[in-house]
């Protein structure tokens, strides 16, 4: 049989479902009908199949909950925070959003590749062309 998850009680059962059902977001709907389906004693992979999450996905939604309650179930964009993945801080992007405005030192136009190189120069970290241009074309105004 397998292992079921066990949530924090962060929220009652009550909460949790009133959570699923007055989300305005559509993913964060989904985030908190898998809670819901996890705390009716569904497991992960059951309770993901049916919201159409992977089981990886579903996983980190769960791990994010225990360990951050409510909090950790929001759009990540929506709480004006970088993701986990994100190459640059918040105060980052906006000072490459500054540059942005004006030339790049090397000359010419901003380009993914230039980006790229802003980006290593501030954070050390070997980045991709592709990542540039991913900022590049968020951030440009």
């Amino acid at each position: 049989m397998p292992l079921r998850v066990q949530l924090k009680p962060h929220l009652t059962a009550r909460e949790l479902k009133r959570q699923y059902q007055q989300a305005q977001d559509h993913i964060e709907l989904r985030r908190w009908h898998l809670l819901h389906l996890v705390d009716q004693q569904w497991t992960i992979k059951q309770a993901a199949q049916m919201v159409g999450f992977n089981y990886d996905y579903a996983k980190e939604i769960v791990r994010r909950y225990n360990q951050e309650g409510p909090i950790g179930v929001k759009n990540r964009s929506q709480r004006g925070q970088p993701s986990p993945r994100s190459l640059l801080t918040l105060a980052q992007q906006q000072e490459l959003q500054q540059a942005l405005q004006t030339p790049p030192s090397e000359g010419g136009r901003w380009t993914g590749s230039k980006v790229a190189r802003w980006i290593a120069t501030k954070t050390g970290k070997q980045v991709w062309s592709q990542r540039g241009w991913e900022y590049l074309q968020r951030l440009r105004s």
